[in-house]
């Protein structure tokens, strides 16, 4: 547009510069003809006319370009329109789908914080249920009847969970009269091992609770009477010569006691010894029925290795009697394979007799007179060959 515009206007000024030239020029020569001034006007009018339609193209040119210029900026326009609802819909899109990710993980979340809230819960529950099985276990702990009762089910599954079923029996009775709380069936040596439960809690609990070194002093004695009691009371009961061991084992349900004991009266633990009682915990007894599960296992393999031995020797009776019947055959198979042998010497034989009857012609022409009488011999038996009786004939 801006290069139309300078055209016009040159075109203008070299009009104006023409009128101005004619106007000086008729000043200068206003004696000149009419012809001239009429000339003069006629180049103006010309001027002016081609400024005119310069001026109507420009205006033409101007108008397209304007108009291509409004086209372009409708398609641009449009583009953009497009652009923009693109954009729009590509940022709802991720929005929507924010808010969708967003809604589900926090749906998530809560149900989460549910199932944990439910966990809680039954957290809650279990250490109700256990606060009331500690109330339990301490109504259980404070009776004496009671506390031996559970020191006898906690050896049974013990016990029951490490030997096999005929290796121990629970209240076995004795020849004493006794009922030992569990007897484990050893071979000799040493024999069947009673194990009998007990729990001094009493003397342990006071001399837990004891406020000076004097109280502590006197239950810590009185604990290790107590223990001395049960072990001779043991040694005499459960310790039959020859129906059982020459020892027998103490079973204290309680590391704690167990623990105590060994720490605060290592004489008492002495004392058990030369009785020829042992002190055992859970877990003491747990490595000692391992034991005595090795020393079982131990002597079933040797029982099995007694019956292996006497299977293998019946074997090599029997791999004797097999050779044997094994070189009878092979006997058989040799005088069988000499009467075939035999038997092919008189086929030959045969075979050679009847070629040499074959070989044997008359003439046709031969009169009867010219054949040469045969004497008779004395008829012969005709021989048996017997098969295996030694002939080899060639």
């Amino acid at each position: 547009m801006d290069s139309l515009t300078l055209t016009v206007a040159v075109i203008a000024v070299v009009a104006i510069a023409v009128a101005v030239w004619f106007a000086l020029a008729s000043r200068r020569n206003s004696s000149q003809s009419d012809a001239l001034a009429s000339s003069q006007a006629q180049v103006q009018a010309q001027a002016q006319a081609a400024a005119h339609d310069a001026l109507i193209a420009q205006l033409a040119t101007s108008q397209a370009d304007l108009a291509a210029r409004l086209q372009m900026m409708t398609e641009s326009q449009g583009q953009l329109t497009r652009t923009l609802n693109e954009r729009f819909e590509g940022v709802s899109k991720r929005l929507g789908d924010g808010l969708t990710e967003h809604s589900q993980r926090t749906g998530d979340v809560i149900k989460q914080v549910h199932e944990r809230l439910a966990v809680i819960d039954a957290a809650q529950k279990n250490l109700s249920n256990l606060t009331d099985q500690v109330v339990g276990l301490k109504d259980i702990l404070s009776n004496k009847q009671s506390r031996g009762a559970f020191g006898e089910v906690q050896l049974n599954d013990l016990v029951s969970d490490i030997l096999p079923p005929s290796a121990y029996s629970f209240q076995a009775p004795l020849s004493n009269g006794k009922r030992a709380d569990c007897l484990l069936k050893l071979p000799n040596p040493p024999g069947p091992i009673v194990i009998d439960s007990k729990f001094p809690l009493e003397s342990y609990q006071a001399m837990r609770i004891a406020e000076n070194d004097d109280a502590r002093k006197a239950a810590l004695r009185m604990f290790g009477t107590d223990v001395l009691k049960h072990v001779r009371d043991i040694a005499e009961k459960y310790i039959v010569p020859g129906e059982t061991a020459e020892s027998a084992l103490m079973f204290l349900p309680s590391e704690a006691v167990y623990a105590e004991l060994h720490a605060s009266l290592p004489d008492v633990v002495e004392k058990s010894y030369r009785a020829r009682v042992w002190i055992v915990s859970p877990t003491t007894l747990m490595a000692t029925l391992n034991t005595v599960r090795a020393v079982l296992k131990d002597v079933r393999m040797r029982e099995q290795a007694g019956v292996i031995q006497t299977e293998v020797l019946k074997l090599l009776e029997d791999v004797v009697r097999l050779d044997k019947r094994i070189g009878n055959l092979q006997t058989h198979f040799n005088q069988a394979q000499k009467d075939i042998g035999e038997i092919q010497t008189s086929s030959a034989k045969v075979m050679r007799r009847a070629e040499r009857i074959e070989d044997i012609q008359l003439a046709d022409d031969t009169p009867a007179d010219d054949l040469t009488p045969v004497a008779k011999a004395a008829p012969t038996q005709p021989q048996v060959t017997v098969a295996g009786a030694g002939e080899n004939e060639a």
